[in-house]
């Protein structure tokens, strides 16, 4: 049997804690075929209603259930002490935060990073900063994004859960059975520190298990990193949470500290 560290990966990163409903069966599928699943956690997920303990909690007992060793959850963001919706400020210190991380794995099978949406800014900052190292590394062709909410054409505040962007390039979906559907209905209901949240997000992935039920997983290009998500205003931008300004100047900002 090969050692802990030498056995192929399957690593996922997330901004937030309960990021991870975006790839329950991919989780699944990866310890189906015997891959070690490592997680990684790149902002503290803190708010004014629930602390940073609470939230790696709720999503410890999830990534149990799926699976995933309790030693292979890691929570960059408490250690580098980065608060929720602060990442696009301290990509430099994420960044060597996840190459160090990587180094421990003799092996990477995959990558699975939040996708380059428009959705939550720290999602869009986590993106451009796994594809960059990715780049790097030579794994961009192991590295897969998976998409959470996009208001991508939508009026006022609406948006579309678990709906790849076609600017992205092509989806490879996979069926999810229909009693792996149910259980992750149950995963989701988990979350119960951010039940403000998912009153909004339920009904739209349940939705999505009842019509579509299939996995999402699409290629990553560093070039879009200059592209905006899509036209129009951006999710975060509709919020005033962010602005794309801010965005790319916080992306270029950390590149000039890297040349």
């Amino acid at each position: 049997m090969p050692t802990e560290r030498a056995r192929p990966a399957a690593l996922f990163l997330f901004a937030h804690q309960d990021d991870e409903f975006g790839v329950f069966q991919r989780i699944a599928d990866c310890r189906a075929q015997g891959l070690r699943v490592a997680c990684a956690y790149f902002t503290d997920g803190a708010t004014p209603k629930a602390t940073a303990a609470q939230r790696n909690l709720e999503s410890l007992a999830v990534l149990a259930r799926l699976g995933v060793e309790p030693e292979d959850v890691h929570f960059a963001g408490a250690q580098l002490g980065i608060g929720d919706a602060r990442l696009p400020q301290q990509l430099a210190r994420a960044a060597r935060w996840l190459e160090s991380w990587l180094d421990r794995f003799a092996q990477v099978d995959s990558l699975h990073v939040t996708a380059w949406e428009g959705g939550h800014h720290d999602h869009d900052a986590l993106h451009a900063l796994a594809v960059t190292v990715a780049a790097r590394r030579g794994l961009l062709a192991r590295t897969w994004q998976y998409s959470l909410y996009q208001a991508a054409g939508l009026p006022g505040p609406l948006f579309r859960v678990l709906a790849p962007l076609p600017q992205n390039g092509p989806a490879r979906t996979t069926s999810i059975p229909w009693r792996a559907r149910r259980t992750y209905l149950g995963h989701c209901l988990s979350y119960r520190s951010q039940r403000g949240t998912w009153i909004g997000l339920f009904p739209f992935v349940l939705l999505h298990y009842l019509l579509r039920g299939t996995q999402a997983l699409q290629p990553v290009d560093p070039a879009r990193l200059d592209q905006r998500p899509h036209p129009g205003p951006l999710y975060y931008e509709k919020r005033r949470f962010f602005t794309w300004d801010r965005m790319t100047g916080a992306l270029n900002a950390w590149r000039a500290g890297q040349s």
